[in-house]
């Protein structure tokens, strides 16, 4: 028959001191284990099935003697219902861990999604922008929250405070929540809808964007006025004035013009290739190059270790900005992109070309995917031809009616 164990009392545990294994009795198997160092810690000794196991209950004096007790009482009820508790244990650790791995926040979701779409974004500005947005209007609100939470109430608080008087930048936040969200469900970290989409759903609680959305178009020039303007413009020797001289012949965009190369330019050809990254449409876009914008080329500076077509005072890119302001200081009411404007004005008003075609020269998107899919060549020698009409027109003076004199002649 087996030694029976002296019941230890909570005084008479605290003075072992002995390293090794000490049994205090009351529960069978219930020992204290000393270390060298002296550390004190608890452990129950039991058969599981055909096994003996060693259960640690925690360290001494943290778990006490009677908190010892009633663990070892647990353990031993579990076993004797026919659970391993061992395992148990095991289990509900893997099942936290795999919670705490599934737990993550919207704003490190956003941050992990911004980094997925890296490849994407059209340059380092409009990345910029798109986690920036993110972090100025979503983070602040449910930055915190895991994405598992987030639900339509959690999408509304986002929304709601913008929709109306900042309509665009609500409509743009949207589908990069949207975005977001759709990121986290396929990784794994939330089931279910999205709450931020938009058909079938948020379109039943907000005010469609184009209904409320008082939109701003770009200022342009009247076509009627772009041959006094073209006078005034060449007149002056400033690298911006002709990088928007380059605008203006070729109807492209700003960004498109400041970051022209010359290994873009095909002099024999006179073709002016953009690369499909640099354009809105990311496909590469042919311009003709008309007369002028060959004489404008063969008058530009070189500088050494630049490559742009418009080199800025201190080397590199134009910015965006110093065209912006020329047309300020030239007292014009319109902006760079506003050209193009005038440009459109013009072609539908004042020639016979087709709509495609000016739309073509504008590199936008014309038709629907089965159009382009059939329709794919860019009518380079007939765009040329409209370009060049656009290029006589600028350079023709306007008639004179009755007995008007035009300013440029009383001031010349």
């Amino acid at each position: 028959m087996p030694k029976r164990v002296k019941n230890l009392t909570a005084v008479e545990v605290s003075r072992i001191k002995a390293p090794g294994r000490h049994a205090v009795g009351t529960i069978a198997g219930l020992l204290m284990v000393v270390k060298p160092s002296g550390t004190k810690s608890w452990i129950f000794r039991t058969k599981i099935g055909n096994k003996r196991r060693s259960i640690g209950l925690g360290g001494y004096p943290d778990v006490t003697l009677a908190m010892a007790h009633e663990k070892a009482r647990s353990i031993k009820k579990m076993v004797e219902s026919g659970f391993d508790p061992v395992e148990e244990k095991r289990k509900h650790r893997d099942a936290l861990k795999k919670e705490q791995a599934q737990y993550l926040t919207f704003a490190d979701a956003a941050r992990r999604c911004h980094r997925k779409k890296a490849a994407e974004f059209k340059s380092d500005k409009h990345a910029k922008d798109w986690i920036s947005s993110v972090e100025r209007h979503v983070n602040p609100i449910i930055g915190d929250i895991s994405v598992s939470d987030i639900d339509l109430p959690e999408i509304l608080s986002v929304l709601k405070p913008i929709w109306t008087e900042k309509t665009e930048t609500a409509s743009r936040v949207r589908q990069r929540v949207e975005q977001v969200l759709n990121w986290a469900t396929v990784s794994g970290y939330r089931t279910g809808e999205n709450p931020a989409r938009w058909v079938g759903n948020l379109s039943e609680i907000l005010p469609k964007p184009s209904k409320i959305k008082n939109e701003q178009h770009f200022k342009a020039l009247p076509y009627q006025e772009i041959y006094e303007f073209m006078i005034q413009l060449r007149k002056r020797p400033a690298m911006t004035a002709r990088a928007l001289e380059w605008i203006i012949l070729t109807a492209c965009r700003s960004s498109e013009a400041r970051g022209a190369t010359w290994d873009e330019i095909d002099m024999v050809n006179r073709i002016w290739v953009i690369p499909s990254e640099r354009m809105k449409m990311d496909r590469e876009h042919r311009v003709p190059l008309c007369d002028d914008a060959i004489s404008l080329l063969e008058k530009l500076p070189r500088f050494e270790g630049s490559n742009y077509l418009f080199t800025a005072a201190r080397g590199g890119m134009l910015s965006d900005m110093s065209i912006s302001m020329l047309c300020r200081r030239m007292k014009v009411s319109a902006v760079p992109h506003g050209f193009r404007a005038t440009f459109k004005t013009w072609a539908t008003e004042q020639t016979a070309f087709p709509d495609l075609m000016s739309e073509m020269c504008l590199a936008h998107k014309v038709g629907n995917d089965v159009r382009e899919a059939y329709a794919r060549g860019d009518l380079l020698d007939k765009r040329r031809n409209l370009m060049n009409s656009w290029v006589e027109y600028i350079n023709k003076e306007p008639a004179c009616t009755d007995n008007v004199i035009p300013i440029r002649k009383i001031i010349d």
